[in-house]
């Protein structure tokens, strides 16, 4: 902050201000110096004593902190210690609440306060605050001390002593401050459409540094101030100096409904159709897909986050991965969810690293050459849904990142020293498609898809969304296509200017793929269930999951496969908490646990259904293949182990002699032996003849 010349009377004011509002909080400061060394001025206190003050303040707050910081140091209050307390500002009124998009070179040199998430960090750094410079005079040798203001290193314009201009810095005679940048971007709920979030380069000092954390969404109060450009440029980069900075707790707090809509909100909640009504208005454009939209409202409503007495936490969040084949309308679906959750990101496979979706740490020009902490989307998303395209198409090694976020709901890194931990509480909504273009109905579709079971076990729900098979359903599907293009044709001519189109003709056409409930209101209805709605499961509800989970187990049994585990289990409760959210009701009812039941029953069957047993096996989901695969391909182990203890080799036709009667015909064997040979538990040296390899 600027050292500015302060008049008698303007320090005489500060003074009598310091004095009635925070003598007791200086000497509080001083107590505790230096683990504490900032006042935060409120400027409520400071408009209620003096309004010409405080707005000076806004206006000019280079003068304003000069005289506090120089009213302070006449106080004394620190019993004689050598104290340098600095001055923050708060509650600043919310005309100077500025959208980042919005910094403009009015607000140069002025107080403003901003409000976004924190997507980089740099590590701490020490800043010269006081440089001291030596006069390269031999015969001088001056020692002479400049306050440092600003990003950009300060010489004295001359030597006072012998009138030279040439200096070096004495680096072990100058001090110094702790100085750090952070990097925050535009909450994601202001976005509208395609709009790019905007940053804004926030400068930290003193006690201000590792005051937040990337992922962290923050109220930062400072003074805009500009950086000069490269060489001779008249352009200049912007920063805020911060004052203070505050956390913001409350998640989509603009998204507060107002009464009427609050009233719409309660109406839609008591409607019986209300499910019905929020499946029309998930991507209305793509014909049919009701249980996977139903599944992603629910997912959008998402269930509760606990957290147990001995510090357990258990994820709220429902993740959802579907399936499909090519132009089925995987990714309109994926980008209506993300424009219809109050805080989304979209992101396509092909362009995103894990660091990307997760966190990293790296070297670059930001931090000054040093490390800068960077967010990922599942960071910068914590707290609403992160849309992941061509899921399959992200590399093998960067898809393992997830493993953490996706059910510990935190992202760790730890790089060339630093160590360090965020939040990403975020749903995950993913597509990917087939290994081979299209999905074979006689092979197990884990099998088809290239994403390891590790990913494919955390996943709530799975959908397969396949090609139509039907005249009558490609009918349905061509006719819906036409009548959406239809209806934005008649929009653009209408909005051309068009006489031969009423405003009513438009309307009608657009019925068809006008959502069910608006799509704002229904942003805002998601953003007050997930805020204000915490429901817990009635004994009815209790017993339809129990039932459902116990009875599931004892028939899988019954076929020696494994149809549920205790993550299913935990799915379950987490939809059927969505389900009591979207009625805004406190109770989990026995109709809600019927409908989580439901989606999930038709999600395994979709997806963990051997074509073969047609059973589901959750198997599948930890091995990649269904357990009467894994059998059998410990059968022809087993067989071939003990053949070659007897001989070398063995060949193909002595193994089939041996398992045909297990019901393995040649095709299978010849896969099998494929998966070993894959696996490294047999070698071929020569062709149809293997061998055992000892572990």
């Amino acid at each position: 902050m600027l050292t500015t010349l302060v008049d008698e009377e303007l320090l005489k004011k500060v003074e009598q201000f310091l004095h009635l509002y925070y003598l007791k909080e200086l000497r509080n400061i001083a107590e505790h110096y230096p683990r504490r060394r900032r006042l935060i001025i409120d400027y409520e206190k400071l408009a209620k004593f003096d309004y010409n003050l405080a707005d000076l303040f806004l206006e000019d707050p280079d003068t304003l902190i000069s005289a506090f910081e120089q009213a302070i140091e006449k106080m004394e209050v620190g019993s004689g210690k050598d104290l340098v307390i600095r001055v923050g500002l708060k509650n600043v009124p919310s005309v100077r609440k500025v959208l980042i998009r919005d910094l403009s070179s009015d607000y140069i040199g002025k107080v403003i306060v901003v409000e976004g998430i924190v997507r980089e960090m740099t590590d701490v750094m020490p800043k010269i605050k006081v440089a001291v410079w030596l006069c390269k005079n031999k015969e001088c040798n001056a020692m002479i001390p400049v306050v440092q203001e600003g990003p950009t290193l300060k010489k004295p314009p001359y030597c006072p002593f012998c009138g030279k201009r040439e200096f070096d810095l004495v680096e072990e005679k100058s001090s110094y401050t702790d100085f750090q940048k952070i990097r925050i971007q535009e909450p994601l709920e202001y976005l509208r459409g395609g709009e790019q979030s905007r940053h804004a380069a926030i400068y930290l000092e003193d006690d201000l540094v590792n005051t937040t954390t990337p992922g962290e969404r923050i109220l930062v109060t400072g003074v805009l101030r500009i950086k000069k450009g490269q060489g001779k440029s008249a352009v200049h980069d912007k920063y805020i100096e911060a004052l203070s900075v505050e956390h913001v707790q409350k998640e989509f707090e603009e998204l507060e409904p107002t009464p009427e809509e609050l009233q719409k909100i309660r109406e839609l909640a008591s409607d019986p159709n209300i499910y019905d009504k929020l499946v029309a208005s998930i991507a209305p454009a793509i014909k049919g897909h009701e249980k996977v939209k139903e599944a992603i409202a629910l997912q959008l409503f998402g269930g509760v986050k606990k957290e147990l007495p001995d510090g357990t936490r258990i994820r709220g969040n429902i993740h959802i991965l579907l399936l499909g084949d090519p132009g089925t309308g995987k990714s309109q679906i994926l980008e209506y969810a993300a424009r219809l959750a109050p805080k989304s990101f979209y992101v396509a496979g092909k362009t995103v690293t894990g660091a990307g979706l997760t966190a990293s740490a790296d070297r670059d020009e930001f931090g000054e050459g040093g490390w800068v902490i960077r967010a990922g989307v599942l960071v910068l998303a914590s707290g609403g849904l992160a849309a992941v395209d061509e899921f399959d198409k992200i590399e093998a090694k960067e898809r393992q990142a997830l493993h953490e976020a996706m059910e510990q709901q935190h992202i760790s890194v730890a790089k060339a020293g630093i160590v360090t931990r965020f939040k990403a509480e975020t749903s995950i909504l993913a597509a990917a498609n087939p290994k081979f273009g299209r999905f074979d109905e006689d092979e197990p579709i884990i099998n088809q898809i290239s994403i390891e079971p590790t990913i494919l076990n955390r996943f709530d729900l799975m959908f397969v969304i396949r090609e139509v098979k039907t005249s009558s359903e490609d009918k349905e599907i061509a006719s819906h296509i036409l009548k959406t293009h239809k209806a934005g044709q008649m929009r653009a001519q209408y909005e051309k200017g068009s006489t031969s189109i009423t405003a009513e003709e438009v309307k009608e056409a657009e019925d068809v793929v006008r959502p069910a409930i608006d799509l704002e209101l229904l942003r805002k209805y998601i953003a007050y269930a997930r805020t204000h709605v915490v429901p817990t499961l009635t004994p009815e509800a209790e017993e339809t999951l129990l039932n459902f989970y116990v009875g599931l187990r004892e028939k899988g049994r019954e076929k020696r496969v494994v149809p549920i585990n205790a993550r299913q289990m935990e799915a379950l409760i987490r939809l059927a908490e969505a389900s009591a959210r979207v009625r805004l009701s406190p109770y989990i009812t026995k109709e809600d646990a019927e409908r989580a039941k439901n989606l999930l029953l038709s999600s395994m069957e979709e997806v963990l259904m051997d074509p073969k047993t047609q059973e589901i096996d959750i198997d599948v989901l930890y091995t990649g293949m269904p357990k009467g695969k894994i059998q059998k391909l410990k059968l022809v182990l087993n067989t071939i182990r003990e053949k070659t203890q007897i001989q070398d080799v063995v060949s193909f036709e002595d193994i089939y002699n041996e398992v045909n009667v297990y019901d393995i015909n040649r095709d299978e064997l010849e896969e099998l032996l494929h998966e070993l040979l894959k696996r490294g538990d047999i070698i071929e040296p020569r062709k149809g003849l293997y061998t055992y390899v000892k572990p």
